[in-house]
């Protein structure tokens, strides 16, 4: 069975009036149109300022918080000859920011230079050791980018040496904002409760504002480097950001620096093709790598060098450093999914803790990545040193599960601890480690996550194979660029069959297959999922494939080609999953799940997500079932219970567990002759315990115990006994009935009935009467 790894969300738009007035106004394919009304563009200035950003795109610099204050510092700075020192960050937008301050402040004929801390020994953000390092140096005015905004006592330690510091930065507020001169920051409100127009800028995005205030201009020649960090740390590309990437990456395509036409040529990308996606496939990763394995510092001299040969060298060493990166990754990979395999964890745990011995610390929240794509559970990837007692590391988490909230309780019994929802960093000392895995297993069960849950992927459209064309990526370029809030539009494949099925890669982890509808073919890529080739060519799966649509040039041949995100096997309208068992992952997918049993919904239903509900056989409810998936979960006591709801709902899909925990065929029907004996018992005996003396009469009468209290039921309802504080004695004005007037006898016989008609059948013959009684 090929499961999906996502819980696919189909966007619907379901008002086509506005996809065709839209189509219409702005002159545009209604396809298109609808592309653009689930992305929230509704009008046709909103989609002509979307799809095609101009200067106009700009915000005014200055309505961001202590932009001119910050402005007229560093203008003064300059015009007095004072030493500024731009202080950056290790990663890809640290590095962009540093070179966009540091290009900006030179051009304006500043004494400058700039400062990246090590991620090993000094970590993100200023510091108090740095800071003073710089100031004995020399420099009166310190200007953060991409930091500074939690930087308090560092910053209040400059500020006691005398030295200024304007603060650019985009991170989370921390609640005291330091004593900066100026925080240069759009989500940072003005006294009159005022924010920026835009507030998802990155640190490149704010530092080429703070450039476009110095310069009283848009710094065309900086739109190449701005987008780079733009794209490379994952903001969204809606309003301003929209901008920048769309002229940067134009920028990039005519860019004269010779660090990044260097390093372009080295990440082997064509420069006539050049998207968004090169910047976060290509150049991010060398930058981001430089910082991971080393020392960050060159990235800036890369990006601002005007020396070919120097630019060429620094391209060389950055790609070495990426590959490098890559081969750790996939070496510390390994070893820790090999690590959580031979542990049990994925069995015991729903949190996952790594500890390796003398892994790089660079590359450890890449391999917790990793690892959360694979086991769907929060992860954290530690090492160990020679020679220290503490262990280092990164987590990566799930939507679901807050990492920092589940660690922060024992924070008092680390090393070192920082971050947000979704990554963590953490340093413990070795005896630590239990403590650590007994934390998050405790938050796992406080947080009630629930692994079950797939994260969730939003589908634009079903696209039949014969739309899959050049023309249509052509379109689908207007809205580019696509990242963060502006996704790359994700289609599920209409085709009718399958064909050239095959694996790729050394170790065969990757899948190409064709889709064919008529005489149209298109190629799917499924990176990782090479191990349901032999299922695929033994046509045992109705497969349904989603994805992004895209070219492939090869030999100068350009093609149409699908990259696979995910693909499930297509359910039948009525699947068996008859069952005497039921556990929680039977109730992880949305849907409806109806039961005939109320003690058997109460039991169950709070493992039900919020998507999905559970609703009683003889409810309103069951006629509103016409789409998605119902689960029929029980057992009911009378086929005709099952025959009624199966006539009233109409959904994609019917599920049924029908779960029954004993089967009361194996007990079957006592005969006249169990009962005959059972009467002279309670008529020869008075005042029979019924529970004190079960087991013994059993013994005597050589009938089960369940039998027998199914019997002194029926005796009960037809008046035959008494029963007062569980003492049976015979009704002395006992009338002769008939047995199966009971309602005991009547519902044991539907039972069986019921039993034989829905638990005993073979699959074809019950999946037949399902379908027969839903008229599908």
């Amino acid at each position: 069975m090929i499961n999906s790894k996502y819980d696919w969300q189909f966007h619907e738009v379901n008002d086509t009036t506005q996809v065709d007035q839209l189509a219409k106004d702005a002159g545009i394919d209604p396809f298109i149109a609808t592309m653009l009304v689930q992305r929230g563009v509704k009008t046709a200035d909103e989609a002509e300022t979307f799809m095609n950003p101009t200067v106009s795109s700009f915000h005014d610099p200055f309505l961001m918080h202590d932009m001119k204050k910050g402005v007229d510092r560093i203008s003064q700075a300059v015009e007095s000859g004072e030493h500024i020192t731009v202080y950056g960050d290790y990663d890809a937008d640290g590095i962009t920011s540093t070179t966009i301050m540091y290009e900006t402040l030179s051009d304006l004929g500043a004494d400058v230079d700039y400062y990246i801390p090590n991620r090993f020994s000094e970590g993100y953000g200023p510091n108090v050791a740095a800071f003073q390092s710089i100031i004995d140096k020399g420099t009166s005015l310190i200007v953060t980018v991409d930091n500074g905004v939690a930087g308090n006592d560092a910053i209040a330690a400059a500020n006691q040496l005398k030295c200024d510091v304007v603060v650019t930065d985009h991170h989370s507020l921390p609640e005291v904002l330091p004593d900066a001169f100026a925080i240069i920051h759009p989500r940072v409100k003005d006294a009159d409760g005022n924010a920026y127009p835009f507030g998802d800028l990155c640190g490149a995005g704010v530092a080429f504002k703070v450039a476009q205030a110095l310069m009283d201009d848009v710094p065309s020649d900086l739109l190449d480097i701005a987008a780079i960090g733009t794209v490379a740390d994952i903001v969204s590309l809606r309003d301003e950001n929209r901008a920048i990437v769309k002229f940067g990456v134009q920028a990039i395509k005519n860019s004269q620096r010779p660090g990044l036409i260097a390093l372009i040529k080295e990440a082997g990308i064509d420069l006539s093709k050049f998207d968004e996606q090169d910047i976060g496939f290509g150049i991010a990763p060398r930058l981001n790598s430089l910082g991971r394995i080393k020392d960050a510092t060159v990235g800036v001299e890369l990006l601002s060098t005007f020396d070919e040969d120097r630019a060429s060298e620094l391209a060389k060493f950055a790609n070495q450093q990426n590959d490098l990166r890559k081969s750790l990754v996939d070496q510390f990979y390994s070893e820790a999914v090999a690590s959580v395999e031979s542990s049990g964890d994925i069995k015991n745990r729903s949190t996952l803790v790594v500890v390796g011995e003398n892994w790089h610390q660079g590359v450890l929240g890449i391999v917790a990545s990793r690892l959360v794509d694979k086991y769907q559970r929060p992860t954290l990837v530690m090492t160990g040193a020679d020679g220290s007692d503490e262990v280092k590391g990164s987590g990566r988490s799930v939507d679901s599960f807050d990492l920092f909230q589940a660690i922060d309780p024992i924070r008092s019994q680390t090393v070192g601890f920082g971050g947000h929802h979704s990554a963590v960093g953490l340093t413990i000392k070795q005896d630590k480690i239990g403590v650590l895995k007994d934390q998050l297993e405790a938050a796992a069960k406080q947080q009630h996550l629930d692994l079950s849950v797939k994260p969730q992927l939003e589908i634009s459209a079903v696209l039949p194979v014969s739309k899959a064309t050049t023309d249509l990526c052509d379109q689908l370029k207007a809205l580019a660029p696509f990242g963060q809030d502006n996704p790359k539009p994700i289609f599920k494949l209409k085709y009718d069959r399958l064909s050239d099925i095959k694996t790729l890669g050394k170790t065969k982890d990757h899948l190409k297959f064709s889709l064919v509808a008529g005489q149209n073919r298109l190629t799917a890529i499924a990176f990782g999922k090479g191990e349901f080739a032999s299922e695929l060519e033994q046509g045992a799966s109705q497969l349904e494939v989603v994805g992004e649509v895209g070219e492939n040039t090869w030999n100068n041949h350009t093609t149409v080609q699908l990259m696979v995100d995910d693909m499930r096997e297509a359910l039948p309208p009525v699947v068996d999953r008859r069952t005497r068992q039921l556990h929680q992952q039977m109730f992880a997918n949305s849907g409806t799940y109806v039961f005939f049993h109320e003690k058997v919904r109460d039991q169950l239903k709070h493992y039900l997500s919020a998507e999905s509900q559970a609703v009683m056989y003889d409810q309103n409810e069951l006629k509103t079932l016409d789409q998605g998936k119902v689960y029929i979960v029980d057992c009911p006591d009378s086929t005709a219970d099952l025959v009624k709801v199966l006539g009233v709902i109409h959904p994609q899909t019917t599920i049924l567990y029908l779960y029954k925990k004993q089967l009361v065929s194996k007990i079957g029907m006592p005969d006249r002759h169990s009962y005959a004996k059972l009467f002279r018992f309670i008529k020869e005996h008075a005042n029979i315990n019924i529970a004190t003396q079960l087991k013994q009469i059993s013994e005597h009468l050589h009938l089960s115990a369940r039998t027998i209290i199914f019997m002194v039921q029926v005796f009960l309802e037809l008046d035959f006994i008494t029963i007062q504080d569980r003492i049976i004695n015979l009704n002395p004005n006992y009338a002769a009935r008939d047995l199966k007037s009971a309602p005991s006898y009547h519902l044991r016989e539907e039972q069986l009935l019921t039993e034989k008609k829905l638990l005993v059948s073979d699959t074809h013959e019950f999946v037949q009467f399902v379908k027969d009684s839903l008229g599908v």
